[in-house]
């Protein structure tokens, strides 16, 4: 038989065709990007080299590095820094990380970067294989940070460095001459917030630990169930008593509550203390469980504590957490392009956007979290029901590749937002460090304001900080590679952390590890 001149089975074959171009398009179409990616399907076809973008990524943290640096120190251009973090007030703070293209170690953050990673490798760790050591590594270096932060019974250290004065320089950390102050919480000033995140960093990360090194797990459970019991009994925000020192910064828009919760849903997970789950039955609510919000981020842990407290509900069957499914659904559903009740919004290229500001940290914590849930759901043989449409594992798996895959490159602009990653990526970001010549190139100190020329300049970096991942493009998915537009040129640990285990999952579920 012939159609239009052409046998039939010419035909069948060019509409068969035509189909999957739709199909495998569809991200050319408005409101249509969230069809289920069909290389999900065929692992060969992987678009992009998950396995070089997840060994990149925890490399990151090695250039995030303050204090002494070990032998193994992959970031080569990078030495010790803030040798004396902590003797303002005579205790020891060397360590940590710096949270993002400054040289202030700001606890908040830092306590959430840990939470994640320590989540990433509790989840996807099994699949990360020779990265699994380089993730732990990135772990302890925070976490024996925390531990020194928190070594005084009813006192926290919670940041090191005065920001208005540092942002008042562009200059190495190995330089630095700004002030090293140091800023506490205690019962007199309290911060619920940053105590609650630092006990769920700790508890989280005990559980990383517990095989391979049990004392230091035991010592981290220990200490998250001291610090989360200060949290609890002297509320209060550390942006109150402290503001002048960490706002606008790092200061607390969500309130404490949903740290409150974040953590007990951790030191349930960790210590299976009953108690934990007695306190989250007894306070959940008053604690903002069922508020209904889609962000999350360094600030507001309410998505997180659902999506966490729904795998007890699923994967140990605690049935007194039910509610929990019900509010980590309501989450799904509010950013399903296209779903019943879908509040998110998407650029023209689809990346998910939630504002100018940082804007790749929503990308990576909630693909994070779209995965982990998709990992619950198959093993309690469940699916989300949006206004009548289920919403399988598959789905949720689809959307969050698609938000990576436009990070590595999928894109517009054909841009990688990973330094390092793929041919084209930022050369311009928003990082001293990174941005002035190192110490191997120019051991002459570099003085506080004279490197503002190197800021404003055009020229590209000359030290690749491989693995960072930056704010990203604006909602018309533009990115103007500025050193000077921090909220979209600069980097963040909190940015990296959740990608960590997003990554591990999709280098594995491709045949790439």
């Amino acid at each position: 038989m012939a159609l239009f001149g052409f046998s039939f089975p010419l035909v069948f074959l060019l509409l068969s065709c035509f189909n999957t171009l739709l199909l495998c398009n569809a991200n050319a179409f408005p409101g249509h990007y969230h069809n289920p990616i069909q290389r999900h399907r065929h692992p060969r076809f992987a678009s992009h080299n998950y396995r070089d973008a997840l060994t990149k990524s925890i490399l990151f943290f090695e250039g995030q590095r303050s204090g002494k640096l070990p032998s193994n120190q992959r970031i080569s251009w990078r030495r010790d820094s803030g040798l004396s973090d902590g003797s303002a007030l005579h205790v020891d703070l060397v360590g940590g990380y710096y949270d993002a293209g400054d040289n202030v170690k700001f606890g908040f953050p830092m306590a959430f970067t840990t939470t994640m990673l320590s989540w990433s490798v509790i989840e996807f760790g099994g699949l990360m294989k020779g990265e699994l050591q380089n993730a732990k590594e990135a772990i302890r270096w925070a976490t024996d940070y925390l531990l020194k932060a928190t070594a005084h019974p009813g006192t926290i250290y919670v940041q090191v460095g005065d920001a208005n004065k540092d942002h008042a320089c562009w200059e190495r950390p190995e330089d630095m001459d700004t002030p090293r102050s140091v800023f506490k919480i205690d019962q007199n000033t309290p911060g619920s917030e940053v105590a609650a995140e630092t006990a769920a960093a700790l508890a989280a990360a005990s559980l990383v630990f517990r095989r391979s090194d049990p004392t230091y797990s035991k010592l981290l459970a220990r200490r998250a169930i001291s610090v989360f019991e200060f949290a609890d009994k002297h509320r209060g925000a550390y942006s109150t008593g402290l503001k002048k020192y960490v706002c606008p910064f790092y200061c607390d828009y969500s309130g404490f509550q949903d740290e409150l919760l974040w953590a007990a849903a951790w030191l349930q997970k960790a210590t299976k203390n009953p108690a934990y789950l007695n306190y989250i039955q007894a306070n959940g609510q008053i604690l903002g469980a069922a508020e209904f919000d889609n962000t999350f981020g360094w600030d507001n842990k309410h998505v997180g504590a659902r999506i966490l407290l729904s795998k007890a509900f699923l994967i140990q069957k605690v049935r007194s957490l039910h509610d929990y499914k019900g509010h980590a659904d309501s989450f799904i559903c509010s950013i399903i392009p296209g779903a019943s009740y879908s509040s998110a919004q998407y650029t023209p290229g689809g990346l998910l956007f939630k504002m100018n500001d940082s804007n790749m940290q929503y990308v990576t914590s909630t693909s994070f979290l779209l995965l982990s849930y998709a990992k619950y759901l198959t093993t309690a043989r469940q699916v989300v029901n949006c206004g009548g449409t289920a919403i399988t594992p598959r789905r949720l798996r689809a959307i969050a590749k698609r938000q990576v895959d436009y990070l590595l490159g999928d894109n517009p602009l054909k841009m990688s937002y990973m330094v390092g990653y793929g041919p084209r990526y930022p050369q311009r970001i928003h990082h001293r460090g990174s941005s002035l010549p190192s110490i191997a190139a120019h051991p002459a100190k570099i003085q506080c304001s004279s490197g503002f020329s190197v800021m404003r300049s055009q020229s590209p970096n000359p030290n690749i900080l491989v693995g960072a991942v930056i704010g990203g493009p604006d909602q018309h998915d533009r990115f103007p590679d500025q050193r000077s537009d921090y909220e979209q040129s600069e980097p963040a640990t909190y940015i990296n952390a959740p990608l960590v285990g997003t990554l591990a999952y999709l280098a594995h579920s491709f045949g790439q590890m």
